[in-house]
């Protein structure tokens, strides 16, 4: 089945061999991400059999990209105005921008599991946790991580340490469960937002030490 990206000069099908998603769905998606946990959206493109659907043949990420032409679904958009915005780009993927009302610690996934695990044994606050296909766990933290992060590490000891741990940078886009990411798969929740967590997500001084210390482990494990 194929699905379109694109606007009124852009638009452009790509055939795939996946079950597109309703678009009725994926506006209620949308909405919820604006209107429930105040995030902004930004339409993203697709990839199939290694293309993207913003038709660029030598682009260097493949349906994992923002669409520089799908203006963003701002925070506080009803379902209404998900559904005009989603009507210019269907099929697009849904990606959340970073540095804006979170940042994102990263790390494998397999640590990330594990890492969330001993944090809720320990009753530390936690926010929304995002998977992707490509193994990454990533980790909804207070804005301002990316930039304290060097001295975080510094502080507690792992300054010097090969960690798989990293912050993503304020501009960065990940994609949002249950969006394809690059061809791979969808992406998905091991820490669905709530009510409680996405309005003030926990300082990433809070997460940093435990994340350091199982990210060290399995790499020496």
């Amino acid at each position: 089945m194929g699905f379109t990206i694109g606007g009124s000069r852009g638009v452009r099908e790509i055939r795939t061999g996946s079950r597109r998603r309703g678009r009725a769905t994926e506006c209620t998606v949308v909405a919820e991400y604006t209107g429930l946990w105040g995030w902004d959206v930004v339409p993203g493109a697709r990839a199939s059999a290694g293309r993207c659907s913003c038709g660029d043949s030598s682009c260097a990420a493949p349906g994992a990209h923002p669409l520089e032409f799908a203006p963003e679904v701002p925070a506080g958009a009803t379902l209404d105005d998900a559904t005009k915005a989603w009507a210019q780009v269907p099929g697009a993927s849904i990606l959340l921008p970073v540095g804006r009302t979170f940042d994102v610690l990263e790390v494998g996934v397999a640590a990330g599991r594990r890492a969330l695990v001993r944090l809720e044994r320990m009753g530390l606050p936690l926010g929304p946790v995002c998977a992707t296909p490509a193994g990454r766990a990533q980790f909804f933290v207070a804005p301002g991580a990316s930039s304290e992060l060097p001295e975080l590490l510094y502080r507690m000891g792992w300054d010097d340490a090969d960690l798989d741990l990293h912050c993503l940078e304020p501009g960065a886009c990940i994609t949002a469960p249950p969006s394809d990411h690059a061809g791979l798969g969808p992406s998905y929740w091991l820490r669905p937002p709530s009510l409680d967590t996405t309005a003030t997500p926990p300082q990433a001084r809070l997460l940093l030490g435990t994340l350091a210390y199982i990210c060290h482990r399995s790499a020496t494990a």
